[in-house]
């Protein structure tokens, strides 16, 4: 890491911002591809403001655009306690890797939730949730008992995990997923991809732009606040990645000729960097990343990104600040407030080159 900058990269209040209220959107775009784009260019810091579906005049030929092909799972879930009848509410995290049915989950209740503790969810109790183990900040261990498929029994009493700042579900699930989403696992959508459709992505293809896809499971690495004032105290946890040998080919392949690669979201993007950092190369391979991205950050993978407007003091403003400049960031992100774009998970999106 370089530290040598003109302002304490390690302070959380260096990656504040304010954001009117209303500008957090509360529903995706009636037509995905219709979203706004602000274009970052990084080498003079100019901006530009289009359409989303614009992006086809940012891209060319040879590029290689990498996005995340993970699905989300109805994974936010109410119960009661058996003994008491407390209600509890549960985030499904990620299995453990020694036992598929044994989750991660973050508890909203923490407090009454405890070792041996049985949660019971749905209107026929049709899960049964059990605390095997207690961790600090609200993580539980918990044994899911239930008949059937896991997956089948979530999707019929489970709910969208949806940001606590979006006050209303979604119309259908399929609006908080990619068009793209193909293996499940993941507690919360890489949203950058929202903005993709079939159409559009058929018509990038058609330029000579290759897509190919990488999987990270989007947990508490990707949306946990970062609640200290110093970012070295911060703990990223761990995220489950994939990447198989067709990906890993043709992107060393656009490494050996120069060629760019355009990364859809910080998630894809800490799949690229990790794997790269590892191997100085890439290759197929199934592991977890922790890793934290802020400005000294050297990206060894990435050229350029696709990305959307994040919340202050988060370790995503933190890693498009590394991937550009805070200083040129927070400036875009003015821009964006005065021009009224739509923050966060449902809002507009950012290309940086």
């Amino acid at each position: 890491m370089n530290n040598k900058f003109d302002y304490d990269i390690f302070n959380i209040s260096e990656y504040d911002y304010d954001l009117p209220l209303e500008l957090i959107a509360q529903s995706p775009a009636e037509k995905r591809d219709e979203s706004r784009l602000l274009v970052l260019k990084k080498d003079t810091g100019e901006l530009e403001d289009h359409k989303f579906c614009d992006i086809i005049s940012y891209l060319k030929k040879g590029d290689v655009l990498v996005r995340n092909n993970t699905k989300v799972i109805p994974a936010r879930l109410f119960g009661v306690k058996e003994d008491t009848g407390a209600h509890v509410e549960l985030l499904l995290l990620h299995p453990l890797s020694e036992d598929k049915d044994t989750y991660e989950v973050l508890v909203g209740n923490a407090k009454v939730v405890k070792l041996g503790t049985k949660i019971a969810i749905g209107e026929n109790h049709e899960l049964i949730a059990t605390c095997t183990k207690v961790f600090d900040e609200g993580i539980r261990h918990m044994k899911l008992t239930y008949e059937g498929i896991l997956m089948e029994v979530l999707e019929k009493i489970g709910n969208m995990p949806l940001p606590p700042y979006i006050k209303k579900q979604v119309s259908s699930n399929d609006r908080y997923q990619t068009v793209y989403a193909k293996i499940e696992g993941s507690a919360a959508a890489p949203t950058a991809g929202f903005h993709f459709t079939p159409e559009l992505l058929n018509k990038i293809k058609e330029m000579g732009v290759t897509i190919c896809d990488v999987t990270l499971h989007v947990g508490l690495g990707t949306f946990r606040p970062v609640k200290v004032s110093n970012l070295k105290d911060h703990k990223m946890h761990h995220e489950e990645y994939f990447m198989d040998q067709n990906t890993a080919d043709i992107l060393n392949k656009a490494k050996e000729e120069k060629r760019r690669i355009i990364s859809i979201g910080t998630t894809s993007t800490r799949t690229l960097e990790t794997i790269y950092h590892k191997y100085n190369k890439f290759v197929a391979c199934h592991d977890e990343t922790d890793l934290f991205i802020y400005p000294g950050f050297e990206f060894k993978a990435v050229d350029a990104l696709i990305t959307n407007f994040h919340l202050p003091k988060s370790t995503l403003l933190m890693l498009v600040s590394a991937f550009c400049s805070r200083d040129m960031i927070i400036s875009a992100y003015k821009h964006a407030i005065k021009e009224k774009y739509r923050f966060f998970s449902f809002g507009d999106a950012m290309f940086i080159f």
